[in-house]
């Protein structure tokens, strides 16, 4: 029997969850969510028109949250299926190695299966070799002919209106 266990969490798990997103913040060397963000997320976790989804690796012994996955789906209109974008997954250093990483991912990978999902999707750093092992060591490819692009909420006011033709 394993020292932890894998389920989805309840509202209960909230603090939790956000301590691990603040983990998760200070390992990438990002600002962690502020109070609003903090508020949000948990909103969108548990709201009835969820947002997010989630899994929680939790410690057999304490109950205290180790690890987690954050995920939302997204559409493909090639494949004309769901995709299973894998927005976070961390598992505290402390705990690492105990499988507890892959099978959070494995989770996703068959709520994907589950969902009829078409592909399952993530981005990792570049400077995450332990991820990126992990994945490719599992079958995962890397998409070179892609770049990722992002437009922050500061940005959006400069964008105007399109004229009318």
């Amino acid at each position: 029997m394993s020292s932890y266990s894998i389920k989805r969490p309840t509202r209960k798990d909230s603090k939790g969850i956000i301590d691990l997103l603040v983990s998760l913040a200070n390992f990438e060397h990002l600002n962690p969510p502020d109070e609003a963000s903090r508020k949000r997320i948990i909103r969108d976790l548990f709201s009835k028109q969820k947002l997010l989804n989630s899994f929680v690796a939790a410690d057999r012994v304490s109950g205290k949250l180790v690890g987690y996955a954050l995920y939302f789906y997204t559409y493909s209109s090639f494949l004309a299926r769901k995709t299973l974008y894998l927005e976070d997954i961390f598992v505290l250093e402390s705990h690492r190695g105990k499988g507890i990483g892959r099978d959070l991912f494995v989770r996703c990978v068959n709520e994907a299966k589950r969902n009829d999902c078409g592909r399952m999707e993530w981005a990792v750093l570049t400077w995450n070799r332990n991820a990126i092992d992990f994945y490719e060591k599992l079958g995962a490819k890397r998409m070179d002919e892609w770049y990722t692009y992002r437009l922050t909420r500061d940005v959006f006011e400069n964008i105007s209106v399109p004229r009318k033709r």
